[in-house]
């Protein structure tokens, strides 16, 4: 029986599913398990059994994925991630309404003074640094883009206030580029579910793109970010709460600490 699995539970092999050592086969996106009575559990599972696991868990939770950031288009979705640093998404919602309103595009947010767009965001952290970057990146994209987002890492990392998550989400959810960015959520439940080390966010990025299929990295991102919120917060789940973490580790005994990201 395949770990975790619940007793008098039946799986249904699918194409495409592969074949685990205890010889059940899960489909990485649409395996079923049917008749749940009671949970149980074997050998602990490999890391690539964990990946496939967590996968399959987190499609049947989460079979839709909106972008949590509201926006309109690529450059809307571009200055909304830019000022989520260090910021909750909710909050990013509350102040971007009245921003595109009066900068919906880059030839608009360029005309503003840097006060405008201050006092629109002013209850964010950062807002100061942020206001000026917003400023200045619509003018760059203006001066060396034409006005349009750039669809690369490079040219996208080479802009005031974005860095490589930035750029990630923004190359994954508007251009539909294969891309893993690793925000504070995934970094902590990638350790607390034993598929990353977590030694920085840079080698989570590596082993998660490592396990993961390349054409689900787009939705599993945000899948792994949305049980992050609802079940294994920071302070809601020490690694033994949630109930990915107990399927995954049912006899973990001491808390999970996890490095910063």
């Amino acid at each position: 029986m395949f770990p975790s699995l619940c007793r008098g539970a039946t799986l249904q092999r699918l194409p495409g599913s592969v074949p685990t050592k205890t010889g059940w086969f899960l489909n990485q996106r649409n395996f079923i398990i049917s008749g749940c009575i009671e949970p149980f559990h074997t050998a602990a599972m490999r890391k690539k059994e964990r990946a496939v696991w967590v996968m399959a868990r987190l499609n049947a939770q989460y079979p839709e994925t909106p972008v949590p950031l509201d926006h309109n288009d690529s450059f809307t979705l571009l200055i909304a991630v830019l000022l989520s640093a260090q910021c909750t998404d909710k909050k990013v919602n509350e102040v971007t309404p009245d921003l595109f309103r009066i900068g919906p595009d880059p030839v608009a947010m360029a005309s503003l003074d840097e006060s405008e767009i201050l006092a629109t965001i002013r209850q964010l952290g950062l807002a100061k640094t942020k206001a000026k970057n917003v400023r200045r990146l619509a003018q760059l994209l203006l001066e060396r883009h034409d006005g349009e987002v750039p669809a690369s890492f490079e040219e996208l990392e080479a802009l005031p206030g974005v860095g490589h998550k930035t750029a990630s989400v923004v190359m994954a959810q508007a251009f539909g580029v294969p891309a893993f960015p690793v925000d504070t959520h995934i970094h902590r439940l990638a350790q607390r579910w034993g598929l990353s080390r977590g030694e920085s966010v840079v080698q989570t990025e590596r082993d998660l793109k490592a396990l993961f299929p390349r054409e689900e990295w787009n939705r599993l991102h945000l899948q792994i970010i949305f049980w992050g919120r609802e079940f294994c917060s920071a302070r809601g789940c020490d690694g033994r709460t949630c109930s990915m973490c107990r399927e995954l580790y049912p006899n973990r005994r001491n808390p999970v600490v996890t490095r910063k990201a």
